[in-house]
């Protein structure tokens, strides 16, 4: 999971700002657990198998963890044919797996259940437990992945196979995507192949992903049950500069280094509209009567009018909330120059653009062009991750549910679509036309259990609440 710090960061430095929110019943991380239920100690030996199995890129094998998932699906009694391991050619270890759970309507459309099961790597020598061994102590989880993603991807996995020994009867079909590839830029990816090369496989009427889920303040107390209802696009721009270059006591004025350095700084000064969309409006319009005060009162004013100079220039005291306003663009990397007695010849930078839902590539591309207004600047676009992100509707049908599942287990906490900053895998299942929506049913603290950091770690309780949070979601969707 790429994104999801962002937009939470946000929440609780707003919150922070300002009087805190009332307290209400919800879960903390790290408290007490009882004894296990039966049910939840075959899910923690899944879970457990789960995230030993490595699978970073260097070192690890998602085909390995896939064919260790199907196998508990084929014994819980699903069928050959409703197994559908993939590994693309030239990818041995980076392989996943669709399951299919049919329903008893076949005029209502599949839900399909995805989450990634490749990790973001982790040495041994800088964690304080072996991060591929799943470690419980003082009522954490800690391990790589134990919550990105592969909570979620183990909590899919159980989800099926107690549906399946259970015999529950859906109206829909249910359908599980595990892929690989989300962590790391330019690798092979599973939910893209699977949207280009088995659409059909994968077809569904929406589908749930990470990106979402419960926020906990510096207290321990529950902010808000979020729902990623929409993300940016990340996309990189190289910038060049060329010059004949020479001695460099002899300077002329074409300087690459300086007139990269003009380039950037006019993109430094430039503020791309503020736009507004359900994803990031709801979350506004919630944020809003959290914070209330002058921060409140700026956020409703720049909603009404996004024109609105004084109230932005509030809102914009906490980035977090400036990036999900409208598309941003940051540089991140610049070289330059060959020989310190020499004047350059070549300056290249990387700024890395967010682009807001609805914008096309290109047209950030015209407009940093406009912006720089130097022809000596060659700009272009260096690769591209995937389609742009497309934003689902937030229709009653998909929000209900949620709400509904969170008032059971978290009474008086506020449900809220937000907008991410970054990228998950549902841009490959928006772009042919699979609306994804991110949830996930447990808490984290303001560090996000140190997702992609060091020593990453869940709370056992609410790991288990989550695990049942999402097996009513998926019940009340499935009777639709």
């Amino acid at each position: 999971m790429r994104t999801l710090s962002l937009v939470l960061t946000a929440a609780l430095s707003l919150l922070a700002a300002g009087a805190a929110p009332a307290q209400t019943a919800g879960p903390k991380a790290g408290p007490a657990m009882g004894p296990l239920r039966p049910d939840q100690v075959r899910f923690r030996a899944l879970y457990k198998e789960l995230v030993e199995t490595n699978t970073s890129l260097s070192v690890g094998s998602c085909t390995e963890a896939a064919a260790k998932m199907q196998a508990r699906l084929a014994a819980a009694g699903y069928a050959p044919a409703d197994l559908h391991p993939f590994v693309a050619p030239g990818h041995p270890k980076e392989g996943g797996l669709v399951a299919v759970l049919p329903g008893t309507d076949p005029k209502a459309k599949p839900l399909l259940l995805l989450a990634h099961i490749d990790v973001v790597e982790a040495r041994r020598a800088d964690w304080q437990r072996d991060p591929f061994t799943l470690v419980e102590e003082d009522g954490y989880f800690y391990a790589r992945g134990a919550v990105d993603d592969k909570s979620m991807a183990a909590t899919w996995v159980d989800t099926l196979i107690r549906l399946k020994e259970q015999h529950v009867a859906l109206k829909r079909t249910v359908k599980m995507a595990l892929t690989c590839g989300e962590e790391t830029e330019g690798a092979f990816n599973g939910a893209e192949y699977l949207s280009t090369h088995e659409r059909g496989l994968i077809d569904a009427e929406f589908a749930l992903n990470e990106g979402g889920g419960g926020l906990l303040d510096g207290a321990g107390a529950p902010v808000m049950m979020s729902v990623e209802a929409a993300e940016k696009t990340p996309q990189n721009y190289l910038l060049t500069v060329t010059n004949p270059g020479g001695h460099s006591s002899r300077p002329v004025k074409p300087n690459a280094i300086y007139q990269m350095s003009a380039a950037l700084l006019k993109i430094a000064d430039y503020q791309f509209p503020i736009m507004f969309n359900d994803a990031n409006r709801a979350y506004f319009s919630a944020m809003a009567k959290l914070k209330g005060g002058a921060t409140g009162q700026a956020m409703l004013a720049l909603m009404a009018n996004p024109a609105d100079a004084k109230a932005y220039a509030v809102v914009d005291a906490d980035p977090s909330s400036n990036a999900v306003l409208h598309t941003t663009c940051v540089a991140t990397e610049d070289a330059a120059g060959h020989a310190t007695n020499a004047l350059p010849q070549r300056a290249t930078a990387n700024v890395n653009c967010r682009i807001f839902p609805g914008v096309s590539t290109e047209d950030v591309l015209k407009t940093l062009q406009t912006v720089v207004n130097d022809p000596a600047v060659v700009i272009t676009e260096p690769d591209h991750r995937g389609p742009l992100s497309k934003a689902p509707p937030l229709t009653p049908q998909v929000l209900d549910p949620i709400r509904q599942v969170s008032a059971k287990y978290y009474p008086g906490v506020p449900v809220v679509p937000i907008l991410q900053a970054g990228a998950t895998d549902g841009v490959f299942l928006g772009a042919v036309g699979i609306p994804t929506y991110g949830v996930g049913g447990h808490f984290l603290p303001p560090d996000l259990g140190h997702i992609h950091g060091l020593n990453e770690r869940i709370g056992v309780k609410t790991l288990y609440d989550g695990r049942d949070f999402l097996w009513d979601l998926v019940m009340l969707y499935g009777m639709q």
